[in-house]
């Protein structure tokens, strides 16, 4: 024995340290974590953490919950796994106790939660664990869980009888007999003050929490942050009672979350302008909800930077230069906004599109109004029974600036006809007619995009695409027939309306219907954002093939979806959209506009047994906006935002202009503009367009004469972006094509603006083509240099250009027509369709050219 105990020494004498026995192993070091030799380990479980730590779990009495998994660090925060945990319940002093609430200790099912007590050795083959009994005890108690060596924080377990509703409101000022969640124990949780019990057994604290109070009569000024608090009552009616001290911590949410964010403790702090739901959850015990506002922008002001000495509202900007643009925004409490999420509009995005983050960078020659609009959803967003509340949900728009960008572009014409086969390309770069493409179907309508690429034609079989880029026939839709009344700004949706089937599309232009409306509509107009588009109705007569405009006005928003606003006094004839887009006037027997601004009604509830209530809103969209000017058949505004200019045919050609803004003298008004920014508040008027007559004139020589069948009508008002001038188009006879000059507004301040001057610019007769009889159609080159004028009598289409005597047809009567497109009328020679009645009879001779569509081009000299 005593050899095998000498050799046993030996041999652990010449083994190497570090190494077993066996020869296949070295253990590592043990590393402490204080870095000396004594003490825990690293590696070793030293923190056990039940999450939430201050939140806890609340539950109504008998209801069965869950403990999240516990997560286990050693001491330098390295996670660590623990093979099991055993789970307790405890008061706060300590002393484990289980008829407030219990928890499963071990097992497949540990960490289950009971708000009573689980059931233990039933007996009769009934599992433990599997029946909350509940003991209608309420209270408060902690779970701890427990593991390899280590125990958890206490996580508080708060239990309480059935929640049946939660309202948020003020904080309570009397936590005796009126406490809300900020009287509650939890409340100080995080704070460095204590609480002292109410004596009447509430479970309150007898002084609630110092804390800043939410608004609940109001709004909030961006990034002012107020605590949230709410009444939470179980039971109904008179055996309601409040028991917002027994829940513990309440978590909120918003249902828009750029409204306001919301921390651990309930502070909310308030970001962008809207309102939103805000929802009060009790862990696992019920949730209510209730309203926050942050304040919307009472002013937008648009400037631009550097011009010192100039009018900050407008600029010259050289194509392809970019210039920034200042944006102020200041909400009603002269808070000053950041962040906002403004869409920048252009009057004429084709030339000067309006960027995205503030600034302006034009692509072509050519003029524009720049506006910046907070538009719901997008900013300043709101439930729906809330629009209007504190302002929320309506839309605020800036003032414009003008941006002109000098310069002469070239264009490319798209020549089209009502009574013809064929559209006819022209390039102005080129000096020369491109080959006519012949169409599916007689077109009876033409639109293009604003970005040049696609143009689309209504007909009485299909919708057909014209690619502008390849001068060829595209996509043809069989299913959508009619005529093609807008196109939205952004290119993505057509309006389009049936009279056969008595719809109106909004038409993807992917080729597909994005949504429908019944009825026949008569004119169509986006506002620049593409959001809204204004539709006026007409009633189709079967017999005749003639639509005759009605009273009804059809807005489809992405706000709101189609809304049937309410009728007008009388028919409407047109529809032009304001500058800046805060509304629409109309065309008929007397010309009305309606504002985007909605007329809201507030109506409060009478309080719940819990004494809250929560204002609601009802909207009038789109009210008249007290517009009653003199009787218009076509209507147009200028970019410049102060004319309103129409024309009408009988008793004879007149045209009007109504300035916007108030009347200090016949015939002189004191040029306000639309009124932009803000609209009015809940349960206030709606802010007037306020316009005046400055100008009425007539034409003699315009007369109303039926040409080929076609009845006499204005046709178009077309103002230039510049605002410089505005033509008129008609069916008729008079062989001259009207015009108005506007007044600009005075240097005065504040400035005043009167008449302008009515004229007429005759169209020169050819011995290679005849007289022309009217002007039908026109269109306005980018640059505003010229104007392409289709006329009947000679079918074809004139060049009326801007040289230093002012616009001129561009060749002298009675000489031949050139063979140089760009000197002289254009031919398109547009052969007559078959049933058409044209130059020489049904289905013979030229079709006058009555549909045009120009985008511009880089000029080549």
């Amino acid at each position: 024995m005593r050899r095998f105990a000498t050799l046993v020494v030996l041999i652990l004498f010449t083994i190497p340290f570090g190494v077993s026995i066996s020869g296949c192993s070295k253990k590592s070091p043990v590393v402490f974590c204080n870095g000396g030799d004594t003490g825990p380990e690293v590696g070793q479980v030293q923190i056990i953490t039940l999450q939430p730590k201050i939140f806890g779990v609340s539950l109504n009495f008998a209801q069965i919950g869950q403990v999240s998994a516990p997560t286990a660090t050693d001491c330098k925060g390295t996670a660590e796994t623990v093979s099991s945990y055993t789970y307790g319940t405890f008061l706060a002093d300590g002393t484990p106790d289980m008829t407030i609430a219990d928890v499963v200790p071990n097992g497949a099912g540990a960490g289950r939660l009971c708000a009573g007590t689980w059931n233990r050795n039933s007996g009769g083959g009934i599992a433990d664990f599997t029946t909350c009994n509940p003991t209608n005890k309420s209270g408060t108690v902690y779970v701890v869980a427990s593991g390899s060596g280590a125990s958890s924080n206490p996580l508080p377990i708060f239990v309480h009888p059935v929640v049946t509703n939660v309202t948020l409101g003020p904080l309570a000022t009397d936590c005796t007999n009126d406490p809300s969640t900020n009287c509650s124990p939890a409340a100080f949780d995080t704070q460095t003050t204590t609480c002292t019990l109410t004596t009447n057994g509430n479970g309150c604290c007898a002084v609630p929490v110092a804390t800043p109070a939410v608004v609940t009569n109001g709004c909030v000024s961006q990034s002012v942050t107020s605590q949230l608090a709410a009444k939470v009552f179980a039971g109904t009616g008179t055996s309601q009672t409040n028991v917002s001290c027994q829940v513990g911590h309440l978590s909120y949410s918003a249902q828009t979350a750029s409204v306001v964010t919301i921390d651990e403790n309930g502070v909310a702090t308030a970001q962008q302008p809207g309102s939103t739901v805000i929802t009060a959850n009790i862990s696992n015990a019920g949730s209510s909800a209730g309203f926050f506002s942050t304040c919307p922008p009472k002013t937008i002001t648009l400037s631009v930077p550097g011009l010192p000495g100039t009018n900050p509202n407008s600029v010259i900007v050289n194509p392809n230069n970019n210039q920034p643009i200042n944006v102020t925004a200041t909400d009603i409490n002269n808070q000053v906004l950041t962040g906002l999420a403004l869409e920048f509009e252009s009057t004429t995005p084709t030339t000067i599109p309006a960027g995205t983050a503030g600034s302006v960078t034009p692509t072509f020659p050519g003029a524009a109004a720049i506006t910046a609009v907070c538009q719901p959803p997008a900013c300043n967003p709101s439930p729906f029974n809330q629009i209007g509340l504190f302002g929320n949900g309506k839309s605020v728009t800036s003032n414009p600036v003008t941006v002109i960008a000098p310069g002469v572009n070239s264009t490319n014409l798209y020549i089209g006809s009502t009574s013809s086969l064929y559209l006819v390309p022209v390039d102005f770069t080129q000096n020369q007619l491109g080959s006519p493409v012949r169409l599916p179907y007689v077109p009876n309508s033409m639109v293009i995009s604003n970005d040049g690429t696609s143009i689309y034609m209504g007909s009485a079989y299909e919708l057909m695409t014209f690619s502008a880029t390849t001068n060829s026939v595209g996509a043809q839709d069989p299913t959508v027939n009619g005529k093609v009344l807008a196109v939205s700004p952004d290119g993505t949706t057509l309006v389009i309306t049936d009279p056969i089937r008595q719809l109106v599309y909004l038409y993807n232009t992917s080729g597909s219907i994005q949504t429908q409306y019944g009825g026949v509509a008569t004119h169509a107009v986006y506002t620049p954002d593409s959001t809204t588009v204004y539709i006026t109705m007409g009633d189709y007569n079967a017999s005749t093939g003639v639509t005759t405009p009605n009273d009804q006005l059809l807005v489809h928003s992405t706000f709101t979806g189609w809304y049937q606003a309410p009728p007008s006094a009388q028919p409407t004839t047109g529809v032009a959209i304001g500058v800046p887009s805060v509304g629409a006037f109309f065309g008929g027997s007397v010309t009305t506009g309606r504002s985007y601004c909605p007329k809201t009604t507030t109506t409060t509830p009478p309080p719940t047994t819990d004494g809250s209530t929560t204002p609601t809103t009802t909207n009038l969209f789109y009210p008249d906006a007290g517009v009653a000017g003199p009787a218009t058949d076509q209507i147009a505004t200028t970019d410049d935002g102060f004319h309103v200019l129409g024309a009408i045919f009988s008793p004879a050609f007149t045209l009007t202009d109504q300035a916007i803004g108030t009347s200090t003298s016949p015939g002189v008004v004191t040029a306000t503009g639309l009124p932009a920014q803000s609209c009015p508040l809940a349960d206030e008027a709606t802010a007037p367009f306020v316009t005046s007559p400055v100008f009425t004139g007539t034409l003699g020589a315009v007369q109303p004469t039926t040409v080929n069948g076609v009845a006499p009508g204005i046709t178009s008002v077309l103002p230039t972006s510049d605002s410089s001038i505005a033509f008129v188009t008609y069916n008729g006879s008079g062989g001259v094509l009207p015009t108005y000059q506007p007044a600009q507004p005075s240097t005065a301040t504040p400035p005043t603006i009167g008449g302008g001057t009515l004229g007429s610019i005759p169209l020169n007769s050819t011995t290679t083509y005849g007289t022309p009889i009217a002007p039908v159609a026109g269109v306005v080159s980018a640059d505003n240099q010229t104007v392409f004028v289709g006329t009947s009598g000679d079918n074809v289409v004139h060049l009326i250009a801007k040289g230093t005597n002012g616009y001129q047809d561009s060749i002298p009567a009675g000489t031949p027509a050139p063979a140089v497109v760009p000197f002289g009328p254009i031919a398109p020679n547009l052969p007559c369709a078959p049933g058409f009645t044209c130059s020489t009879g049904v289905g013979t001779g030229i079709a006058t050219p009555n549909l045009l569509v120009q985008k511009p081009r880089k000029a080549t000299s």
